[in-house]
Parts: structure tokens; C-alpha cells; sequence
């Protein structure tokens, strides 16, 4: 990498990193927010908070393959400051929300300006080579680990001073990165490697067909939705679980992410760049998804706090498989098609935003408030089962790749 582009490096780490602070800030507040909007308990906020996650999942799965393609064609940098800009609307729609409704209103935006993941991981896929791919794809998910260090703890924070005020802090952290973006912030993808914008590639439906020549990738996208939809347990139940299990409040919430965000930034940001070049993207994979499916069904059987702490080492070491399922498959499509192939990966991410939150808050739920038989970690001993049979996807998946290159 030149050095010239290493300021644009920064600054997609950084755009990662503020994002996941932006999101962090507000995750120990939520659940108070909606059961104070709606008088409710715990297993009523957790399925109400799961249909707005379904929202901004079915606005992601529709609109990024559109900015993924629209990358392909502008470049990266109008479409990522866009992003950036709209999250800043949304934090801003939750922080004055007078009602659920306007909650709604706010994921739903939110959901039709996120590129910014789809644009950065096409951002990254431009600058390196296959060699560097996987450190910088590790670099990513440790930005978005510290975020999580950051965003959370200050979130359990600023709810002291009000409710609202981490939603305000969160508008503020999106529009100073947007600031920031708008002048330092090059372009990635030259004017001789962009192509025509095809609008019947611009949909789901039609980018997976293009990509459909690409054989070798069905099987580990098929392992990326099964591995996201059981990461739904966590993203959607933790706060209610540990509520309700251990009784936590919204500070240990705030800390308890916060001790994971640590972990997977050393993960992603150090033990990636040593382990996966030593045992290789496909043993990485399978490794990952190995120590994800004992972290889930941890977390799920955990019989204290303190349990629930100790699991989460094996699930985010775990964290070794992202960046070596994403170099494997951002190596195996053109240039110009990695904004098209980054919009298809999120649109897939977000098919699990869309079934997996009602899927996991609907378990959580039934075995709370309506079976006779109490679990209240059936969510995440499901979730294991889901991560388990990615792994054997993904193992036959490899094995045929290695057998065909």
C-alpha cells in the first residue's frame, strides 16, 4: 500500500470504530426507553425492540445491493459519507421520538442510508492486495471492537444525565465523522475501474444471479447467514437475558459489552494478524465457528454473571473467522464487482436482521412467559446448533473450493 493511502485507511477504521460507538452508546438505554414508552416488561420490549431491527434489516436488504452498486459506478466516497450523514438523522429522530412510532421511523432510516458497512469493506477490498486482505479485514472488526469498549460503557454513563441524552451523543460522534470524511476522505476506486450502473443487478434478486457465476461462493454465504442469524441471540437478548437471568442493570449491560468490544479488538486487531497467516483462511473459518458454537451454548447454560463473562472468550475468539471468510470471498470476484458482492454479503446480513431478531426474541420469549418448561437460554443453545451446521457448510464449501483451485 502506498503511503498516500494510509490516511483513507485511518479513516475507515475510524469511520468503523465511531460507528460502533454510535450504536454502543445506545444499546444499555433502549430497553428502559421502550418499556417506559410502552409500560411494558422485558419479554414485551424485547419483541417490540426485535420489529424494528426487523424494519431497518428489510430497508438494508433492499437499498445495499443499490449503494453497493451505485459504488461500483460513483465510487466509494459519495455513497460511505451519505451513510455517514443519515445515521446522523436517525440518532437524532431517537433522541426526540415522543413516540414508539417515531422509534420505528428512525431504524427504518437508518436501515435505507447504512452503506457504511458495505462501503468499507469495498473501500478495503480496493486498497489491499490478497495478501494484506485479511489483516485489514481484522483491523476492521477491531475498530468496531473498540467501539464497542467506548460506546456501551459510555452509554451506561450518559443515561444518568437522561434517557435521551446517549441518542443526542450518537447524532453528534455520526455528523463530526461525516465532517471529517467530507475533507480528508480520498477516493478508492478509479475512473478506468468503475462500470455502468445495471439497475437489474441493483436488487437482491438480480446481484445474486450475476454472482451466481461465482460458483464457489454459495457455500460460505450460506455459512455467513447461519452464522449471523444465531449472532441474533446476542445482538437481540442479551440486555433482556441478563436482565431477567441475573438481574444486571444498564451499568454491568454497558460493561459486559464492554469486556467483549475488548476482546475482539484483540482478536481482530492482533491475533488475527499472527494466527491466520499461520494456519490459513480456511482452518481460521473452521476454527472460528468451532469456538463461536462453544461460546453460544456457554452463554446459553450459564449458571451465573460471572459464567456469562467467562463464555464470552470462546465466542469472541471465534472472531479469527470473519476476516478470513471475507478475504475468501472478496478474492474471488473482480474489482469492479466488489461494491455489487459487499452489497449482496449485507443484504444476506440482513435477511438474519429480518427473521433472526423476532426468531430469537420469539424463543426468549416462549420459554420465559408461555412454556411450561423455563429456559431462558434456549435462544442461545439454538443458536449454537445454527453456528454447528456453518461449520459442516462451510467445511464441504472449502473442501470443494480447494478441490476446484
Amino acid at each position: 500500500m502506498s503511503s498516500k493511502l494510509k490516511p483513507s485507511v485511518y479513516f475507515i477504521l475510524v469511520t468503523m470504530m465511531i460507528d460502533s460507538i454510535s450504536l454502543g452508546i445506545i444499546i444499555p438505554v433502549f430497553p428502559k426507553l421502550i418499556m417506559g414508552m410502552e409500560q411494558c416488561d422485558e419479554s414485551r420490549a424485547a419483541i417490540i425492540g426485535s420489529w424494528m431491527m426487523f424494519w431497518f434489516a428489510l430497508m438494508q436488504f433492499l437499498i445495499s445491493p443499490i449503494l453497493g452498486n451505485l459504488s461500483d459506478r460513483y465510487g466509494r466516497r459519495p455513497i460511505l459519507l451519505l451513510s455517514l450523514f443519515g445515521f446522523g438523522i436517525d440518532y437524532l429522530i431517537l433522541a426526540f421520538a415522543p413516540t414508539v412510532g417515531w422509534l420505528y421511523v428512525g431504524r427504518i432510516l437508518a436501515g435505507i442510508m447504512g452503506a457504511s458497512y458495505t462501503t468499507a469493506t469495498a473501500y478495503i477490498a480496493d486498497i489491499s492486495t490478497e495478501e494484506t486482505r485479511s489483516k485489514y479485514y481484522g483491523m476492521l472488526g477491531a475498530a468496531f471492537g473498540l467501539g464497542f469498549i467506548i460506546g456501551p460503557g459510555v452509554g451506561g454513563l450518559l443515561q444518568m444525565f437522561g434517557e435521551r441524552v446517549p441518542f443526542i451523543a450518537g447524532a453528534v460522534l455520526s455528523f463530526l465523522n461525516w465532517i471529517y470524511g467530507y475533507f480528508i476522505l480520498p477516493e478508492s476506486l478509479s475512473m478506468k475501474e468503475r462500470r455502468r450502473f445495471d439497475i437489474k443487478r441493483a436488487n437482491p434478486i438480480g446481484a445474486f444471479r450475476h454472482l451466481s457465476q461465482y460458483r464457489k461462493l454459495f457455500g460460505l454465504l450460506a455459512a455467513f447467514f447461519l452464522l449471523y442469524l444465531a449472532a441474533q441471540a446476542v445482538m437481540s437478548n442479551w440486555q433482556y437475558y441478563t436482565i431477567l437471568k441475573f438481574q444486571w442493570d444498564e451499568t454491568k449491560i454497558g460493561l459486559s459489552i464492554t469486556l467483549i468490544g475488548i476482546m475482539v479488538a484483540l482478536v481482530q486487531g492482533l491475533l488475527v494478524r499472527f494466527i491466520n497467516p499461520k494456519i490459513g483462511n480456511k482452518n481460521a473459518v473452521l476454527l472460528g465457528l468451532g469456538l463461536y458454537t462453544i461460546g453460544l451454548l456457554s452463554f446459553g447454560l450459564a449458571p451465573t454473571g460471572t459464567w456469562m463473562l467467562i463464555a464470552s472468550i470462546p465466542y469472541c475468539l471465534g472472531g479469527i473467522n470473519g476476516p478470513a471468510m471475507q478475504t475468501i470471498m472478496s478474492s474471488s470476484v473482480a474489482k469492479n464487482a466488489q461494491g455489487e458482492l459487499q452489497g449482496m454479503i449485507t443484504s444476506v446480513m440482513s435477511i438474519t436482521y429480518i427473521i433472526g431478531p423476532v426468531m430469537m426474541a420469539g424463543i426468549f420469549e416462549y420459554f420465559t412467559s408461555k412454556s411450561t418448561y423455563y429456559f431462558p437460554g434456549a435462544a442461545f443453545v439454538a443458536a449454537a446448533i445454527l453456528v454447528f451446521l456453518a461449520l459442516i457448510v462451510s467445511y464441504f464449501s472449502l473442501e470443494k473450493k480447494m478441490t476446484d483451485g
